[in-house]
C-alpha cells in the first residue's frame, strides 16, 4: 500500500463524514414518514434544490478535477507507483460511484414525489 492510497482513504473518510453530517439531519428534518415509509406527497424536499444537491455538485466538480489530473499525470509518463497517481485513481473511482449513485437516488425520489402528487389531481 502506497502513501497515495492511504491518503486517499483518509480523504474519502472525511468526505463521507461531511456527507453524513449533512444528510442525516436533513433526513430527520425534511422527510415526512408515515408508518415508517416516506410520504412522497407531503415531502417537498425532493422537488427543490437543497444543500445535499449543492454538495453533490461540489463532489462532481471535485471528481472531474481528479480525473483530469490523473489524465495529465498518466500523459506525462507517471505510473501506478507514483503516490499522486494512486491518490487520484482512488479518488476518481470512489466519487464517480458516489455521484452516479446519488443521481440515481435523486431521480427515483423526484419521480416518486411527482407521481404521488399527480395521482390525486
Amino acid at each position: 500500500m502506497g502513501f497515495g492510497w492511504i491518503l486517499s482513504l483518509i480523504v474519502v473518510f472525511i468526505w463521507i463524514v461531511v456527507i453524513l453530517l449533512i444528510a442525516i439531519p436533513m433526513d430527520r428534518k425534511y422527510i415526512v414518514r408515515t408508518n415508517g415509509k416516506i410520504d412522497y406527497k407531503k415531502t417537498t424536499i425532493f422537488l427543490r434544490w437543497n444543500v445535499f444537491d449543492t454538495l453533490t455538485l461540489v463532489l462532481a466538480i471535485y471528481t472531474i478535477i481528479c480525473v483530469q489530473t490523473l489524465n495529465l499525470l498518466v500523459s506525462f509518463g507517471q505510473n501506478a507507483e507514483n503516490s499522486f497517481v494512486q491518490f487520484f485513481t482512488n479518488q476518481s473511482q470512489a466519487f464517480v460511484i458516489v455521484t452516479i449513485a446519488y443521481l440515481f437516488f435523486r431521480l427515483t425520489n423526484t419521480l416518486k414525489s411527482v407521481q404521488a402528487r399527480w395521482e390525486h389531481e
